[in-house]
């Protein structure tokens, strides 16, 4: 298999501003070599990313990106919060430094406070945590990764890249009954929503790409509140929390510890004053997403926060009419997560258009669903995960809408692994690119928890049959389904995602809404007339 097949090149890229290809020893826009795992739901990951930061030594280094930090979410049942571990961390000599998204007022339900105060903590206590508002106008910084290097022992460097922001909410486990300290959603996911999300740790190569994300941004000299001229020459004024202290000198590559070839994937917005890595924005999130598409002849398995977009929904579409025996099955939220007169309809609006362009492409090939746990309640699905084929596999931050492929800051990995899966079916797409064991395995890993079952379940395995499966899996929770075709008893979670109508009254506004507001395009304007990413 020639990873080119799947991974962007250079060229494809469309950003020759960055330094993130610049590798020690290679001119691809990927790295092999790397060890790669996934850490499903919040209580997985919180659990890892304490025991790695509790770990680190004086002279060590933290760099973090988020769009949200709450400092009192408790990262264990009995603690320690995030503001205590990282605090302590600072007191221990490690170098920190975050970048938060400024954000929007809480009035709007956002998190301007929250990481205000939680910068404010790191940085008294030696840290620096910057809160950054250099984005589109409407926009935001959506990244979330956290890295630790270790100068002396490069080995034990990690990087956690995600949908998991360092916040309330996220800390669910398997059993999915939800954060006690929680978020609000709509009512209809309960006092304690539960929430299932997904995050990778990296160890290799792959790091210095997230490294140099990170460097990039922090060593941005537009000053960090910039919101337009008046607002840019108030901060030249004031020098209020836009100094960012000089970095230090970049460190090697990580060793290389396993077989993971891991190509870094991001979104910068076309801006004014522009990015200097990103004078044109980077779009490399979409145009990855497009190649592996064409390539896909078997299944597209996508967990997405949103699935709204017509020109995404198009691009799924356009595979699936070219190759009909190629299916697709996505996992989306039950409900929105703000469900109101005003923020329901766009966003049911557009994820209804966009289910619709599928279905009439793929027709029984394409499955949509959401999840419950056993109590009933709806789970929040807020994962960014797609799964192509069993052989590549990708999870970030980015949703599958226009905002997250040309308007936020957005940071993913693709990943395909040089082991191939010993088990049935060994080449579920006929191109000679065999399964891969990290994308079968995270594939399976995700169907167990949703169907109730054992990733070892053989009947998970075979591809060509999934929308059968899933549909069959989907009727559980029907009353009136034969236990007979109950493909895993009481349970499975899963059923088939059925969007509320919109009243007809609404659906002009909503879809002036929908392309302003909820799904708006930062796609430089010649980008946008020929429809390209």
């Amino acid at each position: 298999m020639r990873l080119d097949d799947w991974f962007l090149t250079l060229e494809e890229r469309g950003n020759p501003h960055s330094g993130i290809d610049a590798h020690e020893t290679s001119r691809d826009a990927w790295t092999e070599g790397n060890d790669v795992s996934f850490l499903i739901d919040g209580a997985t990951y919180f659990s890892r990313l304490m025991e790695e930061i509790a770990a680190l030594e004086a002279g060590d280094q933290v760099r973090f990106t988020d769009w949200r930090s709450d400092g009192d979410e408790r990262l264990g049942d009995d603690g320690p919060t995030i503001r205590s571990l990282v605090v302590d961390t600072c007191r221990r000599g490690v170098d920190v430094r975050g970048l938060l998204w400024r954000s929007h007022s809480d009035r709007l339900a956002f998190s301007a406070k929250e990481n205000r105060r939680f910068g404010a903590d790191v940085t008294k206590a030696g840290g620096q945590v910057l809160l950054d508002e250099r984005v589109r106008r409407g926009g935001s910084h959506h990244q979330k990764a956290v890295l630790l290097r270790h100068p002396s022992l490069p080995e034990r460097d990690v990087a956690f890249v995600g949908g998991i922001d360092l916040c309330h909410g996220r800390r669910d486990d398997g059993r999915h009954r939800g954060n006690d300290q929680a978020i609000k959603l709509d009512e209809r996911y309960g006092p304690r929503p539960p929430w299932h999300d997904v995050q990778l740790a990296v160890r290799g190569p792959a790091i210095s790409d997230l490294d140099r994300t990170f460097r990039e941004r922090w060593e941005d000299p537009t000053p960090l509140n910039y919101a337009g001229l008046a607002r840019s020459w108030t901060s030249k004024v004031m020098l209020r929390d836009r100094i960012a202290s000089a970095l230090p000198v970049a460190l090697a590559d990580p060793p290389a510890p396993g077989g993971h070839a891991v190509q870094v994937l991001r979104t910068y917005p076309a801006r004014r004053p522009p990015y200097p890595f990103a004078p044109s924005g980077e779009r490399s999130v979409a145009r990855a997403f497009v190649k592996a598409v064409r390539r896909a002849r078997t299944l597209i398995y996508i967990e997405d926060q949103y699935f709204w977009s017509i020109e995404i929904a198009e691009i799924v579409a356009s595979a699936l009419r070219l190759h009909p025996e190629l299916q697709l099955i996505a996992v989306v939220p039950r409900f929105p997560d703000k469900d109101g007169r005003l923020s329901g309809p766009p966003s049911r609006l557009a994820q209804a258009r966009a289910i619709a362009v599928v279905k009439a492409a793929g027709g029984s090939r394409v499955g949509i669903y959401d999840v419950g746990n056993e109590a009933g309640t709806p789970i929040y699905v807020h994962a960014k995960v797609c799964v192509i084929d069993d052989v590549w596999a990708t999870v970030g931050s980015d949703n599958l809408n226009r905002r997250s492929w040309t308007h936020d800051s957005e940071l993913s990995c693709a990943v395909i692994d040089s082991e191939k899966d010993s088990r049935e079916p060994l080449d579920p797409a006929g191109l000679g690119d065999g399964s891969r064991k990290f994308a079968r395995d995270l594939r399976l890993a995700l169907w167990a928890e949703h169907f109730g079952c054992s990733p070892n379940d053989p009947a998970l395995l075979p591809l060509e049959s999934s929308t059968r499966l899933w549909e069959a899996a989907g009727r559980e929770r029907d009353a009136g389904a034969d236990l007979n075709d109950r493909a895993f008893g009481s349970s499975s979670r899963v059923r088939s995602h059925e969007v509320a109508p919109i009243p007809r009254a609404s659906r002009l506004w909503a879809r002036i809404a929908y392309r302003l507001i909820f799904d708006p395009d930062g796609r430089p304007i010649a980008l946008r007339m020929k429809r390209r990413f």
